[in-house]
């Protein structure tokens, strides 16, 4: 799951992201809506977390935006607004939840699993692919049914070439997706990130589950699901 968090207050922006972070999210957060409007052109984010009052475009605006653009995923507004009518234009304009400043985290992580839930976006509890099962909810993983430590970087690997099994992921779409847009990763981070989750999860004498695709990227080996 990606999401982006838009918040002028720079310590609040960056607390929610943290907290959204520990709970295996890929998050990006912005500052003003119009630094908002560019990320939602270039990423796909599962859901969007907006403060009503930003400079350069409000996340009313924000919210907009996105719904033109035809963004699915969820929109969580955040404001010290709690007017009917505000939330009410909320609502209308998109937003799909309301939270009203100041609030417990707890609340907001327990808001965002909801909403992710609501638009499907959430992966079926249990995978399994080969030997390999993949517990998105608890973050668990299993190779005949012993337990494999991953840390979170490796699980994100795991869940999207899992999400994607039947295509070729790019090296720039498993980067953006694993990585924050601060953390400067590049092909090189990514293989050996590679080699860290096969070293972990394949098995002696058997092909990799994640096979690599001279010039374009990678993609899970083709096994029963």
């Amino acid at each position: 799951m990606r999401i982006l968090v838009a918040d002028d207050d720079h310590t609040l922006c960056e607390n929610i992201a943290k907290i959204l972070k520990l709970d295996f999210y890929a998050v990006d957060s912005v500052f003003d809506g119009a630094e908002a409007k560019d990320l939602i052109d270039y990423y796909q984010y599962d859901l969007l977390v907006l403060d009503w009052m930003m400079p350069q475009a409000l996340g009313i605006e924000v919210c907009r935006y996105a719904r033109s653009k035809g963004f699915d995923g969820g929109i969580l507004m955040l404001t010290a607004k709690d007017a009917t009518e505000n939330i009410i234009e909320g609502l209308d304009n998109g937003a799909d939840d309301y939270m009203v400043k100041p609030f417990k985290m707890e609340e907001l992580r327990a808001r965002v699993r909801a909403l992710l839930r609501r638009k499907n976006k959430m992966l079926e509890e249990e995978i399994s692919v080969g030997a390999l099962k993949l517990n998105k909810n608890k973050r668990t993983v299993f190779i005949e049914n012993f337990e494999v430590s991953l840390t979170k970087n490796e699980i994100l690997l795991l869940e999207y070439l899992i999400e994607n099994r039947e295509q070729v992921l790019t090296h720039e779409q498993m980067i953006d997706y694993i990585w924050d847009i601060d953390d400067n990763a590049n092909t090189n981070t990514l293989a050996a990130l590679i080699r860290l989750v096969r070293k972990k999860i394949d098995m002696e004498d058997e092909p990799s589950y994640i096979q690599s695709i001279r010039g374009l990227g990678y993609k899970l080996r083709d096994t029963d699901v």
